[in-house]
């Protein structure tokens, strides 16, 4: 008897031995995915999910800057045609789905092209509702026909084919240039159709793939990833390491090391700010986190540039990390009160309006006050870092002039009687309605009547964004985040035929910028794009079409126990990339 309670012991121990050992990272955010069906993939908050469970055909490296593209289920990177309209990709062998009861017996099966086709297919067909289609639109042969015809898998689409087991062809209609970031995006998720067809419409509930990790469990509040046992385990390399910038991270020690590294991620779901730091500080709960506009003065020892005080650098690694994004504030030029009209001489009456609004408004107080004063704004829809970003472009569109702008507006005839109700549309939350407050007061001293000047709020924004589509919003705040590392992605948003419903939501239709964007549009990266692309952001901003822009700096801390070099955005496939200290 006493010979097995030891037997046990041991046993016991060993065990416990084995849960001590398993590496968890406890990660937030500040809200939850509504969906991990790649086709929905549409948030932040879906993204590094989802990325993280399917695979995609290419991903960025880790560490390279600016921005790289690798292969990641593809062999190599594509082989394109000389006219720039076919691509041919390869896919790697012996890749298997995570295990599923989708499956026969329960185990994954090997991914092959067909799977890529089908998964793409999805996009278009209407019953998914899919949020990624316009990627694609028009750029395929035969996808939108397809689509149009009633979207039966059965039948094959001319530019989407798979070519026997490994090898997919891809036929452009023009020449576009982006197409590999889009195989790089969550959009791109590989799926299996025996999973669709299991879980039908709680597929965003019960996402499969091929990726490091495979889901658990999935709630509004947190979201459970397991490492996979088929995983293919890819090596982690240090491309684009550089000592000056990752050293102080230790991401040196993971050179070498099977991917993914951590055995469980918890991705907990917080929306409340200062509940998520709180749990950050605890030390026991996230690891990870942002820390807190409001706390910048406690925590920050500098500002230009960051740096955190020695008693918070003791205890937490950090990062400043400017968006690949910006925030900006909308004209609807569909709008003939400020936009477009009919009649030529109010035509040119609204645009020295615009310009008198913009000239109002400071960039430098709105940092100041919402964003701590960390960052600063720069002239048009073209983001630093991207390719055709001119650091040399006057920043007469983002100085603060409200004298001038009370000149320009007696110069084009306007005054406190004829000037016409600014509708200023917006969530109906606290920090918008305070970005509203602030505009409205800019306005004032410009000599706007602030009896003219009218918050229209709605209750949510997904309600504030379907006003935005039906061209009912009269001017507005909004943020755009890079879909890929090009300024093709935030010149779309400018361009004629992506007028709302689609992602051109201020319907600006200058026909000189359509032109330079569609000439642009299929060329690949040259000086002579570079000059394209600085001509129309020019044009934009001789418009006055908008208010821009501003891309935020955001610190991310966390504890000295996790190895990682954080990068939130673009990248997606990131937390295979994280180690932790048991």
């Amino acid at each position: 008897m006493k010979r097995f309670f030891f037997i046990l012991l041991v046993l016991v121990g060993s065990f416990s031995s084995i849960a001590l050992a398993e590496k968890v990272y406890y990660a937030s955010e500040d809200g939850s995915p509504i969906s991990l069906d790649p086709v929905r993939s549409n948030t932040k908050y879906s993204n590094v999910i989802v990325t993280s469970i399917f695979d995609t055909l290419y991903e960025y490296k880790y560490l390279k800057s600016p921005f790289e593209l690798k292969p990641n289920l593809a062999v190599a990177m594509p082989k394109v045609s000389a006219d720039g309209l076919v691509y041919t990709i390869d896919i790697k062998k012996g890749v298997l789905f995570s295990d599923d009861a989708a499956f026969s017996g329960g185990k994954g099966r090997e991914v092959v092209a067909a799977d890529f086709v089908y998964s793409f297919k999805r996009h278009f067909d209407a019953r998914t509702k899919s949020a990624g289609s316009w990627l694609w639109r028009s750029k395929i042969v035969g996808l939108d026909q397809w689509k149009k015809e009633g979207s039966d898998y059965n039948k094959e689409v001319e530019g989407l084919k798979a070519i026997g087991k490994y090898r997919i062809q891809i036929k452009l209609v023009a020449p576009f240039p982006q197409l590999t970031y889009t195989l790089a995006m969550g959009f791109a998720g590989v799926m299996a159709k025996e999973v669709v067809d299991k879980y039908g419409k709680e597929i965003g509930l019960h996402p499969v793939g091929s990726g490091p990790f495979y889901l658990k469990s999935f709630n509004k509040q947190k979201a459970v990833l397991i490492k996979s046992p088929t995983y293919r385990g890819d090596i982690m390399d240090l491309e684009g390491y550089d000592e000056a910038i990752h050293g102080k991270y230790g991401v040196k020690a993971l050179e070498g090391k099977r991917l993914p590294i951590v055995d469980r991620v918890e991705y907990n779901f917080m929306k409340e700010h200062v509940a998520r730091w709180n749990s950050l500080n605890k030390g026991s709960e996230v690891q990870i986190g942002e820390m807190l506009l409001e706390m910048a003065n406690n925590v920050l020892e500098s500002k230009t540039p960051v740096k955190l005080k020695p008693e918070w650098a003791k205890k937490f690694h950090y990062i400043a990390e400017r968006e690949p994004g910006f925030v900006y504030n909308n004209f609807n030029m569909d709008n003939p009160t400020f936009g477009y009209n009919s009649d030529p001489k109010r035509n040119e009456q609204n645009k020295s309006l615009r310009c008198a609004i913009r000239k109002g408004f400071s960039w430098d107080q709105r940092i100041k006050r919402f964003y701590n004063g960390i960052g600063e704004a720069f002239p048009g829809v073209i983001i630093p870092g991207t390719d055709g970003f001119d650091p040399d472009l006057s920043k007469d569109s983002i100085i603060y002039d409200p004298e001038g702008a009370k000149r320009l507006l007696k110069e084009a005839g306007w005054n406190a009687r004829n000037l016409p109700v600014l509708e200023y549309n917006t969530t109906n939350d606290t920090r918008n309605k305070q970005f509203y407050e602030q505009f409205r007061g800019f306005m004032k001293r410009i000599g706007y009547p602030s009896n003219k000047i009218k918050m229209v709020s709605y209750a949510t924004f997904g309600d504030f964004s379907k006003a935005i589509r039906e061209k009912k919003g009269t001017f507005w705040g909004i943020g755009w985040g890079l879909d890929y590392p090009d300024a093709e992605n935030t010149l779309q948003l400018y361009y004629g035929p992506n007028e709302s419903p689609g992602s051109n939501g201020a319907n600006y239709n200058n026909p000189e910028f359509n032109r330079l964007y569609k000439k642009s549009s299929v060329m690949l990266p040259s000086v002579e794009r570079t000059e394209i692309y600085k001509q129309m952001n020019k044009i934009l901003i001789d418009d006055c079409a908008n208010l821009s822009g501003f891309s935020r700096t955001k610190i991310f801390m966390w504890h000295k126990d996790v190895t990682l070099f954080y990068r939130r955005d673009i990248i997606g496939n990131i937390l295979k990339y994280v180690d932790v200290k048991n």
